[in-house]
């Protein structure tokens, strides 16, 4: 049964109604929503739900008809994300898990790691135990298998993987794996699936050779039964009387699945198809299906492969084949897992904007050092912070991706210049970003030059196209005489303008990118409109999100969503804010990438009275075609 609890629920009744049903024979476990905190209570004992509901802080119980209670949608109704290592496999993320099908060789195994690595792959496969067809094939390795496997892991940054095939190994490869791979011919191995999951430690479960759907929803229930919440679903295709490849790929399953069960769910073309020439479409195909991931075999020697050669990528059809998830990707409305490079314990403090403190924060932006986007860092996080600089917008989501940033700082939107498109389109894409926090600066314009520079002499005058047109009236009167000359960034001007030496050149850029440089400030508020201000997003992995967050109440969140083209749609999701009294600040359309002549719109909203947001947010999800929460925040404009 599902046992939804009251809000305002306190310590004391919540654990009044734990007791209450552990002691008649339920597992409880809590699972917090976005919308609504439960207790999903599973045991073979019966009890009449008028008796629960009376109980104090239970807001209504619901009964689970499914036969498989824990995996069940019915009992939890948002996206389980499954961790392994530093790694998170569902959630809006695609994640690669590559390698050969057999550890071979300690040298095999690190090359093959450095190569799925480098493309983009973050958890690396190797089977240490095989189980064969034929009782004359190669076994695996056993434990020397495990170690190479774990130092390959090690020297790469990537949490491993292996099958277990028998219930004795499990306390053996419990110390060298960060996930146990359940096996096709294993899925209903009982004695096996609940030694497995008493081990609490994340399983990929893959589906048997010709199990059902549901078959396969009970082989997770025992997992999860016996402990563990931390399950990933693989299809790897069933057996069918077609025998043009190893087994038929159900690529319907993905869909269906998702549907049925909150687990994410990935898909193995590899073992699908046998076919090496196969697997990239087919890998395409199920990141089209919603798969969250993918396991795919790789080997830098194919033909030479003591096992399931002929399914292997080469090396190159493995990096090619990233290449191309990667585009697929912004289509489908998804974002490339990435591994963290480094990962910092923090603490809240109530000092500013920024509450952490780390022993290394660093927060990326895009340009160089002393633009204004490191003007706006050091507003929100202090002086002492390290900033990372960034060729391209892109770049700076990847350094908070990868874990070389805690933080990033974007801008949004100019009060002259409008909104930055682009950065729109890079939250969308990345579900592993939030916005967890805003920050405003006014932008103040100086000519920049050469130390002992003369206005007179100027002849050329640099900076990013922006800050040239909100200088035109300067450039036009006092700088007539100077050629104007377009510039990717305003610090990167004056880093430019340095580099020369010409007391001929300037920049327009603000005052600390003349600090940064040892620049002089020829002529201070350039602009032509004083009323300049820019208005930064600060993002962060999920993970840390939570202390920036802490530091104020929370006011406003930012949403992107998409409605079904019929007259009316949009107007009935704005609707929807207009009646729980929300007041919408932004709202923008930005074409779908490969999908054309469609739209997704993007709004800003204040949050409104208190669980105002959550209710209009729950029926936005009834009436539109997807809706997806980008950050909440706090906004003093």
């Amino acid at each position: 049964m599902i046992v939804v609890l009251k809000k305002q629920i306190s310590d004391k009744q919540k654990s009044a109604i734990h007791t209450f049903l552990t002691e008649r024979g339920y597992t409880v476990k809590e699972i917090v929503g976005s919308e609504e905190t439960v207790f999903g209570a599973v045991g073979s004992s019966s009890i009449d739900l008028r008796e629960v509901e009376m109980i104090d802080g239970v807001a209504s119980v619901i009964p689970i008809s499914k036969p498989f209670k824990l995996a069940s949608r019915e009992l939890k109704r948002e996206d389980t994300i499954v961790s392994v290592g530093n790694v998170k496999i569902g959630g809006g993320r695609i994640a690669i898990i590559a390698g050969p099908c057999a550890v071979e060789s300690r040298e095999q195994i690190m090359e093959i790691a450095s190569v799925v690595r480098e493309a983009g792959a973050v958890i690396l496969r190797g089977g240490a135990f095989k189980p064969r067809t034929s009782p004359y094939s190669f076994q695996g390795l056993g434990e020397e298998g495990l170690k190479y496997l774990k130092e390959a892991g090690a020297a790469y940054g990537m949490p491993i993987t292996s099958e277990v095939v028998n219930p004795s190994d499990v306390p053996l490869m419990a110390r060298y794996v960060d996930m146990f791979q359940i096996g096709a011919r294993n899925m209903q191995n009982f004695e096996l699936l609940k030694a497995v999951g008493k081990t609490g430690m994340p399983v990929l479960l893959k589906r048997g050779l010709c199990a059902t759907i549901e078959e396969w929803l009970m082989a997770a229930e025992y997992l999860m039964a016996s402990g563990t919440d931390q399950v990933v679903l693989c299809e790897r295709g069933i057996r069918t009387y077609e025998r043009a490849t190893r087994n038929t790929l159900d690529i319907s399953a993905i869909p269906v699945v998702q549907k049925m069960t909150h687990l994410p769910v990935i898909g193995d073309p590899s073992h699908a198809t046998g076919l090496r020439e196969m697997v990239s479409p087919m890998s395409l195909a199920l990141v089209a299906s919603g798969a969250s991931g993918l396991m795919v075999e790789v080997h830098n020697h194919p033909e030479k492969a003591f096992s399931d050669g002929p399914q292997s990528l080469y090396p190159a059809q493995f990096e090619k084949l990233m290449r191309d998830l990667q585009a697929l990707s912004q289509v489908v409305g998804k974002s490339l897992e990435r591994i963290p490079r480094i990962t910092l314990p923090t603490k809240s403090t109530a000092e500013g904007i920024g509450p952490t403190v780390v022993d290394h924060l660093v927060v990326s932006f895009q340009g160089e050092r002393g633009a204004y986007s490191e003007l706006a860092i050091r507003r929100a996080f202090g002086e002492e912070c390290d900033v990372l600089p960034c060729k391209t917008f892109a770049a700076t989501f990847d350094a908070v991706l990868e874990g070389r940033a805690l933080y990033g700082m974007i801008p949004v939107e100019n009060t002259l210049g409008g909104t930055i498109l682009e950065n729109l389109d890079l939250l969308d894409r990345h579900r592993a970003i939030e916005v967890v926090g805003e920050q405003q600066i006014r932008i103040i314009h100086n000519l920049i030059g050469v130390p002992g520079s003369k206005i007179e002499e100027i002849r050329e005058v640099y900076s990013h196209p922006q800050g040239l047109a909100q200088c035109t009236d300067y450039l036009g009167s006092t700088l007539a005489h100077a050629q104007a000359i377009s510039f990717f960034d305003t610090a990167g001007a004056v880093a430019y303008v340095k580099e020369t030496g010409d007391r001929t050149k300037a920049a327009i850029a603000g005052i600390p990118a003349a600090k940064v440089y040892g620049m002089e400030v020829l002529d201070e508020s350039i602009e032509s409109n004083p009323r300049n201000y820019t208005r930064f997003y600060i993002i962060s992995r999920e993970e840390n999100a939570r202390a920036i967050r802490s530091s104020a109440p929370v006011n406003r969140a930012s949403l992107v969503f998409t409605v079904s083209d019929r007259p009316g749609s949009l107007f009935e999701a704005l609707l929807v804010l207009t009646k729980h009294g929300l007041n919408m600040k932004k709202l923008e359309s930005r074409p779908i990438a490969g999908k054309p002549w469609e739209y997704s719109f993007f709004v800003e909203t204040e949050l409104g009275d208190e669980g105002a947001f959550e209710v209009a947010f729950a029926e936005l999800e009834e009436i539109c075609k997807s809706v997806r929460v980008l950050g909440t925040y706090t906004s003093t404009l």
